[in-house]
């Protein structure tokens, strides 16, 4: 299993270097910015194939997973699904889990190389209860049908459509499940979780149904436009869930205990996290995007560190960065010698007007450069 029959498709240009797992699939499929406007304005099928799959079986499954996860589990309804956030006794991230309950098993994909990881903490959690975790990367894939009319486009390719975020249905063989737009929020995301094998004949069946295809730099500059984080990218290994979205979709605060629980909830209900998300514009001025974990300059002090950076076919360039709480939200910042701002949505605690405009200037002057 080295690469997507996807890279097959005209056009295809493969992720430089594979990708974090060496498996090869398609940065773009010739004009990446007009990719991401199909995903924007109508519906494109993203080639996900890189990310690893776990499956649990078994009787204990959701109580364990409960007790082993920052998400409230032992009642996850069938057809559902959620996110989920396996941390460290200290509280910091270790994974990011997205989930799926279906028929006795919950299905988890997560960022691609860190499967064989999450499996081995899971088997050594096992102890004697009724679960068997498995990794299935090398038999099961993550496709994408991305867009306002994805939902038009999978109705067409006789796929069920989810109504609700999380909601799952069956296929013949796997799952199709509703996520959370991208974008500026037009975008609906369905994951659909076939057979590997199955790849090149699904992606042939949504595409004849009205997708178009779009490489995986589309989707990530509308998933940095949602501000939506990817482990390992977006955090680091000082990351706690209250500095991300995580928090509002990964983390149930009303919970029992789990490992890392404490760190949680304190900064929750007893003060401000040290780092914050925020959404960044760069003046795009050098053509060469700067890697995760550049660090994010206040004249030469090191405030934060970005993650993915982004051309983004209407905002420029745009980057996800983490960034101490403390920095002003007008400060003059810059990020590999390029001129940086914060965007203007996220300054949290900021009810000024006129602070606010502000910032919306200094936003559209960095894009106009």
């Amino acid at each position: 299993m080295t690469a997507s029959p996807l890279l097959a498709l005209p056009g295809a240009v493969q992720i430089e270097g594979g990708g974090t797992s060496g498996y090869r699939t398609a940065a773009h499929y010739g004009d990446p910015l007009r990719e991401q406007r199909t995903l924007a304005e109508g519906a494109g099928l993203v080639d996900r194939s890189d990310r690893d799959v776990v499956v649990v079986p078994g009787a204990d499954r959701l109580s364990w997973l409960h007790s082993l996860t920052s998400q409230h589990l032992d009642r996850l309804a069938d057809g559902t699904g959620t996110e989920a956030l396996i941390l460290s006794p200290q509280g910091h991230v270790e994974h990011h889990l997205v989930l799926a309950d279906l028929d006795g098993t919950t299905w988890a994909d997560v960022e691609p190389g860190t499967g064989e990881a999450l499996h081995t903490f899971l088997d050594r959690m096992r102890f004697m209860l009724r679960v068997e975790p498995r990794l299935v990367t090398d038999e099961w894939a993550v496709l994408g049908v991305v867009g306002p009319t994805a939902a038009d486009v999978l109705t067409r390719a006789g796929i069920p459509v989810p109504a609700a975020p999380y909601e799952v249905h069956a296929l013949d063989q796997g799952f199709v499940r509703r996520m959370p737009p991208l974008g500026d929020g037009a975008a609906t995301v369905f994951d659909v979780v076939v057979p590997r094998r199955e790849i090149a004949a699904i992606g042939d069946r949504v595409i004849a149904a009205g997708a178009a295809p779009a490489g995986f730099q589309a989707y990530e500059a509308l998933r940095v436009e949602a501000r939506r984080p990817r482990f390992g990218l977006d955090s680091d290994h000082r990351t706690i869930p209250n500095e991300l979205s995580w928090l509002r979709t990964a983390v149930h605060l009303d919970k029992g205990c789990y490992r890392g629980q404490e760190t949680v909830a304190r900064v929750h209900n007893l003060g401000r996290p040290p780092r914050r998300l925020v959404l960044l514009h760069l003046d795009g001025v050098s053509e060469v995007l700067a890697e995760p974990g550049t660090p994010v300059l206040a004249g030469a002090r090191e405030v934060g560190r970005v993650g993915t950076v982004v051309r983004h076919f209407e905002l420029g360039v745009i980057a996800l960065a983490l960034v101490k709480r403390s920095v002003a939200v007008d400060a003059a910042l810059t990020v590999a010698g390029s001129t940086a701002s914060i965007d203007a949505d996220d300054v949290l605690d900021e009810t000024d007007d006129t602070a606010r405009e502000r910032i919306r200037a200094i936003r559209s002057a960095t894009i106009g450069r």
